[in-house]
């Protein structure tokens, strides 16, 4: 079988055939760097994320390239408040777009591009498309001819006369210097106060839609195999793209086109002038926040490409679910040693690149052909608790009768199988503190714990008796009090 995908562009899903077989091409429409990252950039970089895991693990060679806008209004305007420079800003909210994204455990991109380092070729792309009759200089700005442009509209399927014009954000008093009021700008002509760089048409800065055009082609060149981003910017950033680059080179931009579902907040959609608006950091660094992995874990229950809803309620139930998860995720570290592994103390124990799963398994079968289905996350997740719920009943066993119900090699194979398949969805879970897979305490230190922890509960001192039981389950001890003042413990 092969993956499927949903292509904006076809409006229906196609089975994924790249220009290269084997390889994937991807790109991906980056943050404007003008302020901290938002719960909806959340969605879309954990959805593209999990895309991009999912064809590496089905053995793609994929490059992923994801831009920074660091030209553009929005970040002049912060510059401007803060009586600081574009630059500065664009580099502060960068770092922390790639910190707050880390912790959601979305991997690097193999390359990022800059707006700021791809002006020889935001410059060339602009000539091409005026030698081509294209583009139009007008007043120390250059313009897209939309109307020269016959398949305009083919992405977001609207007609060009029922389009509202200022889609490049100029105000409406600049329409009367363009030829067409549907025309969006590729060159902005420089403003008194405003950074500029030179070129033929004088100095300025680019247009927001010719950044991207300009940095897949100087990265991945004319055609990619998938170019992704938010469903806001099916029209105009992505409708604009395909109208630069499609004129210029004669080529497809893209073969397929993917766009997330936008993010709600207790129902309504969020900004800040409904005071919704919740940015990574604040959701992560509150009081009681969630763990990253179960707001990645909400993110991943629906479908990428439907709405998804923020609501205390749902984050705390992706928390409960990531309890579950997490429990079958650790079960190896907790009662490997316990079971007769014998590469507990291997340096590489609990590493997926280490694991060899079986790809038959039913298990792993039907994990592929959930993911195959449009990366159907959720059929994926479904697998992985049907494992974890497993797990996490054999290891109750483990602790409350000291054997397992089970033989020692199908657990291994089962664990082994959650903690890869759970990484192609970037959902990780490290031993809890203490949680080795090695107590460090011979059988005889334990022993004499426990006899100081009897005395002590002999002579009613239960503080002293709790701090003990306290110090062995730190060290990966269980103790099970039995009646008769016997104490049973497991590692």
């Amino acid at each position: 079988m092969s993956v499927v995908l949903y292509n904006t562009l076809s409006r229906q899903k196609e089975p994924l055939e790249t220009l290269e077989p084997g390889r994937v091409k991807m790109y991906c429409c980056g943050v404007t760097v003008y302020d901290y990252s938002h719960l909806g950039h959340a969605r879309c970089y954990v959805a593209w994320d999990t895309v991009r895991r999912y064809l590496l693990w089905r053995g793609y060679a994929v490059h992923y390239v994801q831009n920074f806008t660091d030209i553009d209004d929005k970040i002049l305007n912060r510059a401007k408040t803060e009586n600081s420079t574009m630059q500065t800003v664009a580099e502060r909210y960068t770092a922390a777009y790639l910190e707050d994204i880390a912790r959601l455990n979305v991997m690097e991109a193999d390359e990022y591009t800059y707006a700021t380092k791809t002006l020889d070729g935001i410059q060339r792309l602009i000539g091409e498309l005026e030698t081509k009759g294209y583009a139009y200089p007008a007043n120390g700005d250059v313009y897209y001819a939309v109307r020269k442009f016959e398949g305009y509209g083919k992405l977001s399927g609207r007609k060009l006369d029922d389009m509202q014009a200022g889609a490049s954000g100029r105000v409406a008093a600049e329409d009367s210097i363009k030829q067409d009021p549907f025309d969006f700008a590729l060159w902005k002509g420089a403003k008194e106060g405003e950074p500029f760089w030179e070129s033929p048409w004088g100095p300025g800065r680019p247009g927001w839609h010719i950044e991207c055009s300009a940095m897949i082609r100087d990265r991945l060149g004319d055609t990619i195999d998938i170019h992704m981003g938010g469903g806001d910017l099916v029209f105009p950033h992505h409708e604009n793209e395909i109208a630069q680059s499609e004129a210029a080179t004669g080529h497809p931009l893209s073969r397929y086109w993917m766009h997330n579902g936008m993010v709600n907040v207790g129902g309504e959609k969020m900004s800040k002038s409904l005071g919704n608006f919740t940015t990574i950091r604040d959701l992560l660094d509150a009081p009681n926040g969630p763990d990253p992995m179960a707001v990645r874990l909400f993110l991943l229950q629906g479908s990428y490409r439907k709405p998804v809803d923020f609501t205390d309620e749902a984050i705390a139930a992706a928390q409960t679910s990531w309890g579950t998860l997490q429990d079958g995720l650790r079960f190896g570290y907790q009662f490997g040693a316990r079971l007769g592994w014998a590469d507990v103390e291997d340096g590489a124990f609990g590493d997926p690149a280490a694991m060899r799963i079986d790809r038959e398994s039913e298990p792993v079968r039907a994990f592929q052909t959930a993911m195959d289905d449009d990366f159907n996350t959720a059929g994926g997740l479904a697998v992985l608790f049907d494992l974890a719920k497993d797990l996490r009943r054999t290891g109750n066993v483990i602790t409350h009768t000291g054997e397992a119900d089970r033989d020692s090699a199908t657990l291994r194979q089962q664990w082994q199988t959650l903690v890869c398949l759970a990484q192609v969805l970037g959902l990780e879970a490290q031993p809890e503190s203490g949680e080795a897979t090695e107590s460090g305490l011979s059988d005889g230190e334990i022993e004499a714990l426990l006899t100081q922890r009897r005395e002590a509960r002999a002579a009613k001192n239960f503080a002293e008796g709790d701090r003990i039981r306290d110090q062995l389950q730190a060290a990966g001890i269980t103790l099970i009090d039995k009646p008769g003042g016997v104490t049973e413990w497991h590692r």
